[in-house]
């Protein structure tokens, strides 16, 4: 009995944590999609690549917030992780679908403002979620 407890909750311990690392993963790439928005903004004020970079990197970018959502999803319901992250990865869905039509209407005056306050709230995430991996490492 003692023993099917315990194996019950190793296997519990290991899909929480195999649930964590794909959300740090969709996090660490959302994360990157963002850098590389700014970039490819950047190269669009200097170069006539930058908007196709620019709009390609955009698709990218709203892909990856899905996969943040998916991730945060499935560390929270099949892994037993927390749901905070779940509405955290809403909230920047959403950000992102604001984002993606103000780039579409060409409003940079918001856009660009709201690309700087993404990044930053992704590296907060990215830094939240990796803290524990790092605490852990350091035990």
């Amino acid at each position: 009995m003692a023993t099917e407890v315990t194996a019950t909750t190793t296997a519990t311990r290991v899909q929480v944590r195999r649930g964590l690392s794909f959300l740090r993963i969709a996090i660490a790439l959302q994360t990157l999609t963002i850098f590389l928005q700014a970039v490819s903004a950047g190269l669009l004020l200097t170069s006539s690549v930058g908007e196709t970079l620019h709009g390609v990197g955009a698709r990218v970018m709203y892909g990856a917030s899905m996969l943040y959502v998916l991730a945060a999803v499935l560390a929270w319901k099949p892994g037993g992780g927390p749901a905070r992250p779940i509405g955290h990865a809403s909230v920047f869905f959403v950000l992102a679908s604001v984002q993606v039509v103000l780039g579409i209407a060409h409003v940079p005056s918001v856009h660009v403002p709201l690309g700087v306050l993404m990044f930053g709230l992704s590296m907060l995430a990215l830094g939240a979620a990796l803290r524990p991996a790092i605490g852990a490492r350091g035990r």
